[in-house]
Protein backbone atom coordinates (compact mmCIF):
# COMPACT_ATOMS: atom_id res chain seq x y z
CA UNK A 1 0.00 0.00 0.00
CA UNK A 2 1.56 3.44 -0.56
CA UNK A 3 1.84 5.77 2.39
CA UNK A 4 -0.08 8.87 2.10
CA UNK A 5 0.85 11.95 2.99
CA UNK A 6 -0.52 15.09 5.47
CA UNK A 7 -0.91 18.47 4.66
CA UNK A 8 0.67 20.94 6.24
CA UNK A 9 -1.66 22.54 8.08
CA UNK A 10 -1.10 19.64 10.99
CA UNK A 11 2.41 21.02 11.09
CA UNK A 12 1.18 24.32 11.72
CA UNK A 13 -1.16 23.31 14.27
CA UNK A 14 1.86 21.27 16.05
CA UNK A 15 3.85 24.48 15.50
CA UNK A 16 1.17 26.76 17.27
CA UNK A 17 1.03 24.15 20.15
CA UNK A 18 5.03 24.18 20.61
CA UNK A 19 5.23 28.03 20.46
CA UNK A 20 2.76 28.32 23.34
CA UNK A 21 4.88 26.06 25.47
CA UNK A 22 7.92 28.65 24.66
CA UNK A 23 10.05 25.97 22.57
CA UNK A 24 12.84 26.75 20.25
CA UNK A 25 11.43 26.57 16.79
CA UNK A 26 14.51 25.95 14.59
CA UNK A 27 15.96 23.25 16.80
CA UNK A 28 12.61 21.50 17.15
CA UNK A 29 12.19 21.43 13.45
CA UNK A 30 15.67 20.42 13.10
CA UNK A 31 15.60 17.52 15.35
CA UNK A 32 11.99 16.63 13.21
CA UNK A 33 14.37 16.58 9.81
CA UNK A 34 11.79 19.34 8.57
CA UNK A 35 13.01 22.55 6.90
CA UNK A 36 10.93 25.22 8.83
CA UNK A 37 10.06 26.85 5.14
CA UNK A 38 8.25 24.59 4.46
CA UNK A 39 5.55 25.69 6.74
CA UNK A 40 4.69 28.46 4.47
CA UNK A 41 3.31 26.92 1.29
CA UNK A 42 0.12 25.43 1.58
CA UNK A 43 1.06 22.85 -0.62
CA UNK A 44 3.17 21.25 1.16
CA UNK A 45 3.19 17.72 2.55
CA UNK A 46 4.68 15.61 5.57
CA UNK A 47 5.27 12.41 5.60
CA UNK A 48 2.68 9.95 8.32
CA UNK A 49 6.51 8.89 9.98
CA UNK A 50 7.26 12.57 10.19
CA UNK A 51 4.01 13.59 11.93
CA UNK A 52 4.13 10.57 14.61
CA UNK A 53 7.18 11.66 15.24
CA UNK A 54 5.83 15.37 15.45
CA UNK A 55 3.42 14.74 17.75
CA UNK A 56 5.51 12.37 20.11
CA UNK A 57 8.22 15.12 20.18
CA UNK A 58 5.46 17.12 21.26
CA UNK A 59 4.15 14.48 24.26
CA UNK A 60 8.10 14.53 25.63
CA UNK A 61 8.33 18.37 25.59
CA UNK A 62 5.12 18.91 27.76
CA UNK A 63 5.17 15.93 29.57
CA UNK A 64 1.08 16.25 28.78
CA UNK A 65 -0.58 14.07 26.15
CA UNK A 66 -2.79 16.79 25.78
CA UNK A 67 0.47 18.81 24.36
CA UNK A 68 -0.47 21.71 26.72
CA UNK A 69 -4.23 22.82 24.84
CA UNK A 70 -6.31 20.69 27.44
CA UNK A 71 -8.10 22.10 30.51
CA UNK A 72 -5.28 20.90 32.71
CA UNK A 73 -2.51 18.50 31.81
CA UNK A 74 -2.97 14.63 30.89
CA UNK A 75 0.13 13.22 32.41
CA UNK A 76 1.94 10.55 29.95
CA UNK A 77 0.25 7.19 30.50
CA UNK A 78 -2.96 8.74 30.60
CA UNK A 79 -4.90 7.19 27.23
CA UNK A 80 -3.30 4.00 28.38
CA UNK A 81 -5.17 3.79 31.57
CA UNK A 82 -8.21 4.29 30.18
CA UNK A 83 -7.45 2.32 27.38
CA UNK A 84 -7.05 -0.79 29.91
CA UNK A 85 -10.06 -0.11 31.62
CA UNK A 86 -12.34 -0.57 28.56
CA UNK A 87 -10.14 -3.35 27.32
CA UNK A 88 -13.00 -6.36 28.67
CA UNK A 89 -16.12 -4.68 27.88
CA UNK A 90 -17.84 -7.22 26.10
CA UNK A 91 -19.15 -5.20 23.04
CA UNK A 92 -18.16 -1.13 21.72
CA UNK A 93 -21.77 0.64 23.21
CA UNK A 94 -19.93 -0.56 26.25
CA UNK A 95 -16.66 1.14 25.42
CA UNK A 96 -18.03 4.26 24.15
CA UNK A 97 -19.98 4.22 27.41
CA UNK A 98 -17.01 4.07 29.36
CA UNK A 99 -15.02 6.53 27.40
CA UNK A 100 -18.09 8.51 28.35
CA UNK A 101 -17.92 7.99 31.90
CA UNK A 102 -14.16 8.75 31.91
CA UNK A 103 -14.04 12.00 30.29
CA UNK A 104 -16.58 13.40 33.36
CA UNK A 105 -14.36 12.36 36.08
CA UNK A 106 -10.46 13.00 34.81
CA UNK A 107 -10.20 16.81 34.24
CA UNK A 108 -7.50 16.65 32.66
CA UNK A 109 -9.14 14.85 29.22
CA UNK A 110 -11.62 16.65 26.72
CA UNK A 111 -15.05 15.99 27.50
CA UNK A 112 -17.14 13.71 24.88
CA UNK A 113 -20.93 13.18 25.43
CA UNK A 114 -23.72 10.39 23.49
CA UNK A 115 -26.72 10.88 22.10
CA UNK A 116 -27.99 8.02 21.02
CA UNK A 117 -31.50 8.27 18.66
CA UNK A 118 -33.85 5.66 17.29
CA UNK A 119 -31.35 4.65 14.55
CA UNK A 120 -28.30 6.52 14.99
CA UNK A 121 -25.91 7.55 17.91
CA UNK A 122 -24.20 11.15 17.83
CA UNK A 123 -20.57 11.04 19.60
CA UNK A 124 -20.02 14.60 20.38
CA UNK A 125 -16.51 16.14 21.40
CA UNK A 126 -16.69 19.34 23.87
CA UNK A 127 -13.73 21.87 23.62
CA UNK A 128 -13.20 25.01 24.24
CA UNK A 129 -12.02 26.57 21.12
CA UNK A 130 -9.25 29.11 23.08
CA UNK A 131 -7.71 26.13 24.08
CA UNK A 132 -7.21 25.09 20.87
CA UNK A 133 -7.19 27.91 18.13
CA UNK A 134 -5.48 26.15 15.19
CA UNK A 135 -8.10 22.76 15.92
CA UNK A 136 -4.96 20.32 16.50
CA UNK A 137 -6.67 18.92 19.61
CA UNK A 138 -9.84 18.75 18.11
CA UNK A 139 -8.72 16.99 15.10
CA UNK A 140 -6.70 14.82 16.66
CA UNK A 141 -9.38 13.67 19.59
CA UNK A 142 -12.23 13.31 16.83
CA UNK A 143 -9.78 10.93 14.84
CA UNK A 144 -8.43 9.10 17.89
CA UNK A 145 -11.73 8.01 18.64
CA UNK A 146 -13.06 7.06 15.79
CA UNK A 147 -9.83 5.13 14.91
CA UNK A 148 -9.99 3.38 18.26
CA UNK A 149 -13.25 2.15 18.39
CA UNK A 150 -12.87 0.67 14.52
CA UNK A 151 -10.01 -1.12 16.12
CA UNK A 152 -11.66 -2.58 19.13
CA UNK A 153 -13.89 -3.59 16.96
CA UNK A 154 -11.60 -5.06 14.50
CA UNK A 155 -13.21 -3.54 11.70
CA UNK A 156 -13.26 0.18 10.09
CA UNK A 157 -16.54 1.92 10.81
CA UNK A 158 -19.26 2.74 8.99
CA UNK A 159 -19.71 6.77 10.14
CA UNK A 160 -23.15 8.88 8.72
CA UNK A 161 -21.47 12.47 8.68
CA UNK A 162 -18.46 14.43 10.73
CA UNK A 163 -19.21 17.79 11.90
CA UNK A 164 -16.46 19.86 12.72
CA UNK A 165 -16.94 23.21 14.33
CA UNK A 166 -14.41 26.05 12.30
CA UNK A 167 -14.83 27.06 8.56
CA UNK A 168 -13.56 25.06 5.40
CA UNK A 169 -9.87 24.98 5.64
CA UNK A 170 -7.96 24.47 1.97
CA UNK A 171 -7.06 21.36 0.89
CA UNK A 172 -10.47 19.76 2.99
CA UNK A 173 -10.19 16.26 0.79
CA UNK A 174 -7.75 15.47 3.68
CA UNK A 175 -10.71 15.41 5.93
CA UNK A 176 -11.65 12.71 4.41
CA UNK A 177 -8.75 10.50 4.29
CA UNK A 178 -8.88 11.11 8.36
CA UNK A 179 -12.09 10.09 9.31
CA UNK A 180 -13.14 7.68 6.41
CA UNK A 181 -16.51 10.00 5.43
CA UNK A 182 -17.52 13.15 3.77
CA UNK A 183 -16.91 15.96 6.60
CA UNK A 184 -19.15 19.13 6.81
CA UNK A 185 -17.63 22.03 8.38
CA UNK A 186 -19.03 25.35 10.48
CA UNK A 187 -20.88 23.57 12.52
CA UNK A 188 -22.63 23.92 16.16
CA UNK A 189 -20.12 21.17 17.62
CA UNK A 190 -17.40 18.55 16.55
CA UNK A 191 -19.07 14.95 16.49
CA UNK A 192 -19.14 11.96 14.96
CA UNK A 193 -22.82 10.39 13.67
CA UNK A 194 -22.65 6.38 13.25
CA UNK A 195 -25.63 3.79 12.93
CA UNK A 196 -26.71 2.47 16.38
CA UNK A 197 -25.79 -1.63 14.64
CA UNK A 198 -21.92 -0.65 15.58
CA UNK A 199 -23.24 -0.88 19.27
CA UNK A 200 -23.53 -4.37 19.13
CA UNK A 201 -19.83 -5.20 17.36
CA UNK A 202 -18.22 -7.21 19.59
CA UNK A 203 -14.44 -6.21 20.87
CA UNK A 204 -12.18 -8.40 19.77
CA UNK A 205 -8.74 -6.96 20.85
CA UNK A 206 -7.23 -7.56 24.63
CA UNK A 207 -4.48 -6.02 26.93
CA UNK A 208 -1.84 -8.01 24.57
CA UNK A 209 -2.87 -5.99 21.13
CA UNK A 210 -3.52 -2.96 23.50
CA UNK A 211 0.02 -2.57 24.49
CA UNK A 212 1.49 -3.35 20.97
CA UNK A 213 -1.09 -0.62 19.48
CA UNK A 214 -0.35 2.13 21.83
CA UNK A 215 3.79 1.03 21.60
CA UNK A 216 2.81 2.42 17.90
CA UNK A 217 0.97 5.44 19.00
CA UNK A 218 0.08 7.79 17.09
CA UNK A 219 0.93 6.38 14.04
CA UNK A 220 -2.49 4.49 13.82
CA UNK A 221 -4.82 7.41 15.19
CA UNK A 222 -3.40 9.90 12.82
CA UNK A 223 -4.90 8.31 9.11
CA UNK A 224 -6.92 5.50 8.40
CA UNK A 225 -4.43 2.77 6.62
CA UNK A 226 -7.16 0.53 5.11
CA UNK A 227 -8.82 1.56 2.02
CA UNK A 228 -12.98 2.22 2.39
CA UNK A 229 -15.86 1.94 0.32
CA UNK A 230 -15.73 5.14 -1.97
CA UNK A 231 -15.59 5.13 -5.53
CA UNK A 232 -12.34 7.40 -5.58
CA UNK A 233 -10.93 4.84 -2.67
CA UNK A 234 -10.89 1.88 -5.08
CA UNK A 235 -9.36 3.66 -8.03
CA UNK A 236 -6.66 4.41 -6.05
CA UNK A 237 -5.91 1.12 -5.07
CA UNK A 238 -6.40 0.05 -8.42
CA UNK A 239 -4.02 2.89 -9.88
CA UNK A 240 -1.35 1.93 -7.03
CA UNK A 241 -0.30 -0.76 -9.45
CA UNK A 242 1.53 2.14 -11.68
CA UNK A 243 3.60 2.89 -8.98
CA UNK A 244 5.22 -0.86 -9.55
CA UNK A 245 4.90 -0.65 -13.19
CA UNK A 246 2.08 0.02 -15.83
CA UNK A 247 -0.27 2.81 -15.15
CA UNK A 248 -4.03 0.83 -15.74
CA UNK A 249 -5.72 3.03 -18.01
CA UNK A 250 -9.33 4.78 -17.26
CA UNK A 251 -10.80 1.57 -18.98
CA UNK A 252 -9.16 -0.59 -17.14
CA UNK A 253 -10.00 0.92 -13.82
CA UNK A 254 -13.62 0.89 -14.56
CA UNK A 255 -13.95 -2.38 -15.81
CA UNK A 256 -12.15 -3.74 -12.18
CA UNK A 257 -15.20 -1.77 -11.03
CA UNK A 258 -17.67 -3.38 -13.25
CA UNK A 259 -18.97 -0.18 -14.32
CA UNK A 260 -18.92 2.11 -17.30
CA UNK A 261 -15.83 4.44 -17.96
CA UNK A 262 -18.09 7.65 -18.45
CA UNK A 263 -20.06 6.80 -15.09
CA UNK A 264 -16.67 6.02 -13.14
CA UNK A 265 -15.47 9.30 -13.90
CA UNK A 266 -19.21 10.86 -13.18
CA UNK A 267 -18.69 9.66 -9.59
CA UNK A 268 -15.16 10.83 -9.02
CA UNK A 269 -16.32 14.10 -9.95
CA UNK A 270 -19.35 13.96 -7.40
CA UNK A 271 -16.64 12.71 -4.59
CA UNK A 272 -14.29 15.84 -5.98
CA UNK A 273 -11.73 14.15 -7.64
CA UNK A 274 -10.55 12.60 -10.71
CA UNK A 275 -8.17 9.42 -12.39
CA UNK A 276 -6.02 12.28 -13.11
CA UNK A 277 -5.62 14.00 -9.73
CA UNK A 278 -5.68 10.42 -7.95
CA UNK A 279 -2.45 9.49 -9.91
CA UNK A 280 -1.08 12.94 -9.50
CA UNK A 281 -1.57 12.03 -5.67
CA UNK A 282 0.00 8.71 -5.75
CA UNK A 283 3.07 9.91 -7.04
CA UNK A 284 3.12 13.22 -4.98
CA UNK A 285 2.64 11.25 -2.31
CA UNK A 286 5.64 8.11 -3.43
CA UNK A 287 8.02 11.37 -4.18
CA UNK A 288 7.39 13.12 -0.97
CA UNK A 289 8.05 9.65 1.16
CA UNK A 290 11.00 8.83 -0.99
CA UNK A 291 12.86 12.16 -0.63
CA UNK A 292 12.00 11.98 2.99
CA UNK A 293 13.31 8.55 3.26
CA UNK A 294 16.56 9.73 1.07
CA UNK A 295 18.26 6.41 0.22
CA UNK A 296 17.51 7.39 -3.87
CA UNK A 297 18.79 9.91 -5.83
CA UNK A 298 16.43 12.51 -7.09
CA UNK A 299 17.52 11.58 -10.28
CA UNK A 300 16.98 7.86 -9.71
CA UNK A 301 13.66 8.68 -8.15
CA UNK A 302 12.39 10.38 -11.25
CA UNK A 303 13.08 7.28 -12.99
CA UNK A 304 11.84 5.24 -10.59
CA UNK A 305 8.24 7.11 -11.05
CA UNK A 306 8.04 7.14 -14.76
CA UNK A 307 9.34 10.67 -15.08
CA UNK A 308 11.64 11.27 -19.25
CA UNK A 309 14.19 13.13 -17.12
CA UNK A 310 14.91 15.09 -13.84
CA UNK A 311 13.58 18.29 -15.16
CA UNK A 312 9.96 17.13 -15.80
CA UNK A 313 9.70 15.87 -12.44
CA UNK A 314 11.35 18.70 -11.04
CA UNK A 315 8.27 20.39 -12.37
CA UNK A 316 5.62 18.20 -11.22
CA UNK A 317 6.94 18.90 -7.70
CA UNK A 318 6.59 22.02 -7.31
CA UNK A 319 3.54 21.98 -8.80
CA UNK A 320 2.67 19.78 -6.11
CA UNK A 321 4.02 20.68 -3.26
CA UNK A 322 5.33 24.31 -3.96
CA UNK A 323 8.80 23.25 -3.21
CA UNK A 324 11.87 21.77 -4.87
CA UNK A 325 12.77 18.02 -4.31
CA UNK A 326 16.11 19.21 -2.22
CA UNK A 327 13.59 20.96 0.23
CA UNK A 328 12.17 17.50 1.70
CA UNK A 329 15.90 15.42 1.67
CA UNK A 330 17.72 15.13 4.44
CA UNK A 331 20.23 17.51 5.47
CA UNK A 332 22.80 14.76 5.80
CA UNK A 333 22.05 13.57 2.20
CA UNK A 334 24.61 15.56 -0.05
CA UNK A 335 23.22 17.36 -2.73
CA UNK A 336 22.34 15.74 -6.35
Amino acid sequence: MAQRTIPVRFLRAATSTATLRGVDLQEWMDKLGIDPALLFDDRTRITLDQATKLVQELWKLTGDEMVGLGPSPAPRGTFRLMCLAVISSPDLGTVIIRFQDFSRILPSMPTFTIERGETSTRLTYENDPEYDPAHFITDIMMSIALRFFGWMAGRRLPVEAVELPYPLPEGAEDYDLVFGSLVTFGRPRASIVFSNEILTLPVVQNEASLEEWIRNSPADLLMLRDYGTTVSDQVRRILERGLRGEWPTPDEAAGQLSMSTQNMRRILREEGTSVTKIKEDLLRDAAVTALVRGDETVAQLAERLGFSEPSAFHRAFRRWTGSAPGAYRPATVEAD
